[in-house]
C-alpha cells in the first residue's frame, strides 16, 4: 500500500465538514503542528491529507499562493502511481455515490445534486465512457463551470489520449486545490 493510502486511511486525521469550516490565517497554520496542520488542510486534495503533511515540511507559508505553490510542489513530486492515487479518489460528476463534503458542496453550487432523469443519464454514460478509455474519472473544477460547459468539456477531452488526461486532471485537482485553501484561510 502507498504511503497516500496509509496516511488516507488512518484513524487519526480529523476531517472538517464543508458545512462548518473552520477558517485560519497564515500565521495560524505557520504555528500549528504537523498533526494540526493535515487535521486543518488534509481534505484539500481529495481523501489525500498526506500532500498537506508534506507540504507542512516547507513552512512556514508567506501566503495563501506560497502555501498552494509548496502543495502543488508535493504533488508534482509524486510517483506515478501516487499521482494516479491522488486521481482515483475524487468522485464521478453528478454521482449519487458517497463523497467528499467538499466534493458535495462544490457539485451542489452549480446544481449536480439536482440532475434531471435524462442529464442524471447523460453524466452516468459520460463517467463510464471517460472511465473505460483512460482508467480514472473525469476531473473538472466545477467552480469554472457549468453543467453545460461540463458536458461539452466531457465531449472535447474523451478525444484526448491518456497522457494529456492525465496531465489534464492534475491541473484540474490543482486548481480545485486552490479554491478549497481559499474556502479555509481568510
Amino acid at each position: 500500500m502507498s504511503l497516500l493510502n496509509v496516511i488516507r486511511h488512518s484513524p487519526f486525521v480529523i476531517r472538517h465538514t464543508a458545512a462548518s469550516p473552520m477558517l485560519y490565517s497564515i500565521a495560524d497554520l505557520n504555528q500549528m503542528s504537523q498533526s494540526d496542520f493535515v487535521a486543518a488542510l488534509g481534505a484539500v486534495f481529495e481523501e489525500t491529507p498526506a500532500i498537506a503533511q508534506k507540504a507542512w515540511d516547507q513552512h512556514p507559508f508567506t501566503d495563501q499562493d506560497d502555501l498552494h505553490q509548496k502543495m502543488v510542489r508535493v504533488v508534482n513530486g509524486l510517483s506515478h502511481a501516487d499521482q494516479r492515487s491522488l486521481i482515483q479518489a475524487h468522485p464521478d460528476l453528478g454521482s449519487k455515490a458517497k463523497m467528499a463534503e467538499a466534493s458535495v458542496e462544490e457539485q451542489a453550487g452549480i446544481g449536480l445534486d439536482r440532475l434531471t432523469a435524462s442529464e442524471y443519464d447523460r453524466f452516468h454514460q459520460l463517467n463510464q465512457a471517460y472511465k473505460n478509455q483512460f482508467g480514472f474519472p473525469f476531473i473538472i473544477a466545477v467552480k469554472n463551470h457549468t453543467k453545460a460547459s461540463i458536458l461539452q468539456a466531457f465531449e472535447q477531452r474523451l478525444k484526448n489520449d491518456a497522457d494529456a488526461e492525465c496531465q489534464q486532471a492534475l491541473s484540474e485537482i490543482i486548481d480545485i486545490a486552490r479554491f478549497r485553501l481559499h474556502s479555509l484561510i481568510h
